[in-house]
């Protein structure tokens, strides 16, 4: 319990699937963690309770990162109850399947807003509270950027563009030592994925016949990296992209 001592780290979306995973692993390695969520406060409260109860620190605060006036106050809590900032996780997202037909407007909108524009503008806000050490972003992308299914289009067209997103910022933030990477999970079992009826299915039997480790991920399986890219075994590490999908390409 010592990688992430004396850090503070903020993880959006992290009610619940990867982005709690994420914010209990910190949390475990010493990082007082920011458990961001949308409108989920049961599953956030309950992430924070079982950071606290294994003597991490931990507080829950409501905001959706696609709009600007909620990400500052998201920030100005953070620095309420932790007086810094040393490593932001851009987990929140959206994913909708639909084939061409389908894709709309507010479609299209409802999931660039979000992990798109949504991730630029929390990162930018982070910009005023990381100090003079700089710090880690992690970016949390997807495979299906690479691999493209079907019926899929505007979200790989996000995911893809959060790959694109990891490369500028790593250079553009490099000077301020702030290092900006990527993790690429496969399908991971999730409460989302339960909702939206991939467990069981044909897409899930598809993915296990083309990952070379013959499963689906878990949420700990994609933390051991978050914590890795927070801390500072990965100090010379920016602009990459991390594929954590049982070997899926």
């Amino acid at each position: 319990m010592s990688k992430l001592k004396d850090q503070v780290a903020v993880v959006t979306g992290a009610s619940k699937g990867i982005g709690a995973g994420i914010a209990k692993a910190l949390a475990a390695e010493g990082a007082s963690v920011v458990v961001n969520y949308s409108s989920s406060k049961a599953g956030a409260d309950k992430v924070v309770a079982e950071i606290v109860r294994k003597g991490g620190k931990a507080i829950a605060v409501q905001a959706d990162v696609s709009k600007q006036a909620d990400i500052t106050r998201l920030f100005a809590e953070t620095k309420k109850a932790f007086g810094r900032l040393d490593v932001l996780v851009n987990n929140a997202g959206v994913y909708v399947l639909s084939p061409l037909e389908g894709i709309n407007e507010d479609f299209f909108h409802n999931q660039f807003n979000l992990n798109v524009l949504g991730l630029l503008l929390t990162t930018k806000e982070s910009l005023k509270f990381f100090g003079d050490n700089g710090g880690s972003i992690i970016n949390i992308g997807s495979i299906a950027s690479t691999m493209a299914p079907p019926n899929a289009s505007v979200y790989v067209a996000t995911k893809a563009a959060v790959d694109g997103i990891t490369r500028s910022l790593a250079k553009e933030l490099g000077a301020r030592k702030i290092r900006v990477n990527s993790i690429n999970p496969g399908m991971i079992e999730t409460e989302g994925v339960h909702t939206a009826g991939f467990i069981g299915s044909d897409f899930q039997k598809l993915v296990e016949s083309q990952a070379p480790l013959g499963r689906i991920g878990q949420t700990d399986d994609i933390s051991p990296t978050a914590v890795y890219l927070a801390s500072s075994d990965s100090k010379y590490m920016t602009g990459e992209t991390l594929q954590v999908g049982g070997g899926v390409r």
